[in-house]
């Protein structure tokens, strides 16, 4: 059965604490997250110092967010190495420079998230497709031309493990805005594994991307929706997510469990006697009678001539007298 990549966004929330970090890991481990993926921010690589802030930051400028909660490359390392070797989970960060892709290569990354922003971003692209490891690539806010080109990139430079998220970068994200009618087109345009990046505050959105082929589901994760940081109000709690994933393996289930109708109905025999309906007579039925349509009726239990065969006792002369209410069989007629 076809099992869905579930991703839990940590981003940097974590507020630059490497133990913090950490905890946020062996959370979402435990509430069944396949991979955690964080944010490989170094703010003089990617942004210059006046660089506008976007709206989530109004209590320091971007420039001390990142500064602030960026780790070293040998705290990188021990965060991947606690998530792999001690919590079964697979390290995912999205590099936001060339910087960061080297910074991600000495830790051993094993694939990369490309997020929305840097769709265009044409340069960090190819170096990423040259490591030649798989590929999560956002879609967020790209139009269908940014991301023809940033495909054709990615497998131009011999990058062809490619799995393209739909999402809109908007937070929350208002269902109606989710874009799910996009993961078919993406499928039939790419040919590409295709997920789902899912910023609404429930889980309806990602169960919907599931049913429609969706092969990865990313989603914010918290351990507290009260945390600092521009994420943690629209994320899931570890038992939030818990349930989110809970819900997705079952519509796994659901999905890709094939029946046979009829086996299946063998197996709900005894239901189908006590539910459908069988022939039995409306009123006193005397010997010698041809049964007509008004001197029957159709009751439970299912047990006697069903109801499906009436057709059959019609016009059949009765050999004895038949009171109400009582089943109709074959012996009892000519």
């Amino acid at each position: 059965m076809k099992k869905t990549f579930i991703i839990a966004e940590i981003g940097n929330t974590h507020e630059g604490s490497l133990g913090l970090a950490k905890c946020f890991v062996k959370a979402a481990a435990n509430s069944g997250a396949d991979a955690v993926k964080f944010q490989t921010h170094i703010f003089g690589a990617e942004s210059l110092p006046d660089a506008p802030n976007p709206p989530y930051f109004k209590d320091e400028t971007r420039k001390e967010y990142f500064e602030r909660t960026a780790f070293a490359p040998e705290q990188y390392k021990e965060l991947k190495k606690n998530a792999e070797e001690e919590h079964g989970v697979e390290f995912i960060s999205s590099p936001f420079s060339l910087e960061a892709v080297d910074l991600l290569e000495k830790i051993g990354i094993k694939r990369y998230k490309i997020p929305s922003g840097e769709i265009t971003n044409i340069p960090l692209l190819e170096k990423v497709a040259d490591t030649k490891k798989p590929v999560l690539l956002s879609s967020g806010m790209s139009t269908w031309n940014e991301l023809d080109r940033a495909i054709e990139t990615l497998k131009e430079n011999r990058c062809h493990d490619i799995t393209i998220l739909q999402c809109t970068s908007i937070y929350p994200c208002p269902p109606e805005k989710t874009g799910l009618n996009v993961i078919s087109e993406l499928k039939k345009r790419y040919n590409l594994p295709v997920g789902f990046s899912d910023h609404t505050l429930g889980f309806s959105a990602s169960i919907g991307a599931i049913v429609l082929g969706a092969e990865v589901i990313e989603k914010h994760f918290t351990l507290s929706r009260r945390m600092y940081g521009a994420d943690a109000e629209h994320s899931l709690d570890p038992d939030e997510f818990k349930l989110l994933v809970k819900e997705i393996r079952d519509a796994e289930k659901a999905i890709y469990s094939k029946i046979d109708k009829d086996e299946l109905a063998k197996e709900l025999n005894e239901m189908k006697i006590i539910f459908e309906k069988c022939i039995v007579a409306k009123r006193n039925i005397p010997k010698g009678t041809a049964i007509t349509l008004d001197m029957i009726a159709f009751k439970k239990p299912g047990n006697g001539i069903r109801a499906d065969r009436y057709r059959e006792v019609l016009g059949r002369i009765t050999r004895i007298d038949i009171k109400p209410n009582t089943k109709i069989k074959k012996e009892m007629l000519e």
